[in-house]
């Protein structure tokens, strides 16, 4: 049996942006304007990945005096409990939308997610049962699919380029956001921020902590037989890269030809890598370095270097607050 669209529905489906002016105006720079939506756009496509959803975004027209854009959300497969889950998409893809950095936008959005369906009238169908069993699965499905938002690059990237913008526009005092209807009669979600507050969701460096690998096998391919800052190069796990060699030690081996390198040469080493995310939020490889060498090769034959046969710092455990007490 089909089960009508508003037996599940709370009305929200759209998010509505509106810009406010130091002064009295309704006119906003085209290309900011373009650019704040791009990245608007890219960042709700994002946290519906994490969502799990697959979603339609289209523009509705405003009748209404301001600087508004209203997005109307739609999922790409019709279900029974449609009509909700758009209502509480629209709500969540705003909350996270409005979360500063300092604000877990998984703790957040699982809470509004919660109260929502929370606030769900009891369907009134032949086949209640099933349609609250599929609204359950619905509500487990996005309470899992937001964990995984505060891991997401891509969400405060997009979110602080947006805001970053607007914080380089000084026209713009505040930006409001709001989940509602069509006719902005039902709101499920509203939240305004000021100016001052832009700078909360502004990443402040692209730079992320760098991975270290403790035992790292790089196959040699072009190294630097002579002291320069010249990069070697090597195989790691098949790829070809670059890498700086910081290994005193092993570099004055390699300088007094107490090493020597041939077809298909290994190393085994502790290898750093250094990253940053682009402008999109994807993080990319910056650089390769090469702390220490723990071994090389002499006609097969594994050779420890002295930095490997140092032995290792115990690692320390951590003291917590209980221990201190202990």
């Amino acid at each position: 049996m089909s089960v009508s669209d508003d037996q599940l529905s709370t009305g929200s489906n759209c998010i509505e942006v509106e810009y406010f002016f130091e002064e009295k105006t309704h006119l906003m720079d085209a290309l900011v304007q373009n650019k704040c939506e791009y990245e608007l756009l890219a960042l709700i496509r994002e946290i519906a990945t994490r969502l799990k959803l697959r979603i339609i975004i289209e523009t509705t027209p405003l009748a209404e005096q301001g600087f508004r854009r209203r997005f109307k959300v739609a999922l790409k497969k019709a279900t029974p409990t449609a009509s909700a889950a758009v209502t509480i998409i629209t709500a969540a893809l705003a909350a996270v939308i409005t979360a500063p950095l300092s604000v877990s936008a998984r703790e957040a959005t699982q809470q509004l997610v919660q109260q929502l369906f929370d606030g769900l009238l009891e369907p009134d169908a032949a086949d209640k049962e099933k349609l609250q069993l599929q609204t359950e699965q619905l509500k487990q499905r996005l309470i899992t699919g937001c964990a995984s938002l505060d891991d997401s690059k891509v969400i405060k990237k997009r979110r602080s380029n947006f805001f970053e913008l607007l914080n380089r526009y000084p026209r713009i005092n505040r930006v409001q956001f709001i989940a509602s209807d069509e006719n902005s009669t039902l709101i499920a979600y509203e939240k305004n921020v000021r100016r001052q507050e832009f700078e909360t969701f502004i990443v402040t460096t692209n730079a992320t902590e760098p991975e270290t690998i403790d035992n790292a096998d790089i196959e040699i391919i072009s190294p630097v037989l002579k002291k320069s800052n010249n990069k070697w190069t090597g195989l790691y796990k098949g790829s070809a890269c670059t890498f700086t060699m910081q290994s005193k030690e092993f570099n004055k081996l390699v300088q007094s030809g107490k090493v020597q390198f041939k077809n298909g040469t290994v190393i085994n080493c502790q290898l750093t890598i250094h990253k940053k995310i682009n402008n999109e939020g994807v993080e990319r490889v910056t650089g390769m370095a090469i702390t220490e060498v723990n071994r090389y090769f002499e006609n097969d034959i594994p050779v420890e270097t002295a930095a490997a046969r140092k032995p290792k710092k115990p690692v320390e455990p951590e003291i917590t607050q209980l221990a201190l007490f202990m």
